[in-house]
This record gives C-alpha cells, structure tokens and sequence, in this order.
C-alpha cells in the first residue's frame, strides 16, 4: 500500500491531532457545528435540528466551543433578550472541513453497506 502520511510523525503534529481532537471531539460538537453552520444561530433552533441533544448538554458544550474560540456568542437587548451563535472569523474554516467529512461519511456508509 502507498504511504499516504504526508505530514511527519512528530511529537508536534500528534499534539496538534490530539488539539483538535478535544476541541471538535465528543458526540456532540461537530453536529452543533454543521447546525450554526447551516445557518441556526439560536439555541432552540440549534437544538431542533439536533435529535437527541438536552438543553443542558447543548448548553456545556457551547460553552466549550465558546471558551476554544470557535464561536461567538452575541447578545441582543430586545425584549426578550435574543442570543445569538456564529463561527469565528477564525474558524469559518471548519466549514470545509465538516463537508469534507460528510462526503467521506456518505462514502464510508455505502463502502460498508455495499460490503454486506
């Protein structure tokens, strides 16, 4: 088989494996992701387009994408107060990865299912 590992095995790009590991990993995150990507930008709506998450585990790990600099939170002083989450500038790259990994998703998917 090719070798298809075109960054080196360092001790540095492991850590920068395991970085982004822990700031995307988890069974929630990246479906949260793709909700703000998508276009939901508040909390009920981020929650409806994902099944199965609580309000309190949407709420942690907002906080945590929050606290990674991956999203923003901005409050509106109408009544009532409207929240509102969005990608940083600095990760709006995230993007094209969570396509990426959609596409190698529905891939994988049919390479298991057609193995069957």
């Amino acid at each position: 088989m090719k070798d298809i590992n075109v960054i080196p095995l360092t001790a540095e790009n492991t850590r920068a494996l395991q970085d982004t590991i822990y700031v995307i990993g988890g069974k929630w995150k990246l479906p949260i992701l793709f909700s703000i990507c998508s276009g939901n930008k508040h909390f009920k709506d981020i929650q409806r387009s994902i099944p199965g998450i609580t309000t309190r585990m949407l709420s942690r790990s907002l906080k945590e994408l929050l606290d990674n600099k991956i999203i923003t939170r901005t409050a509106y002083s109408d009544s009532p107060v409207i929240i509102e989450y969005e990608f940083t500038e600095y990760s709006k790259e995230y993007a094209i990865l969570i396509n990426q990994m959609i596409e190698w998703g529905k891939r994988h998917r049919k390479l298991i299912i057609e193995s069957v």
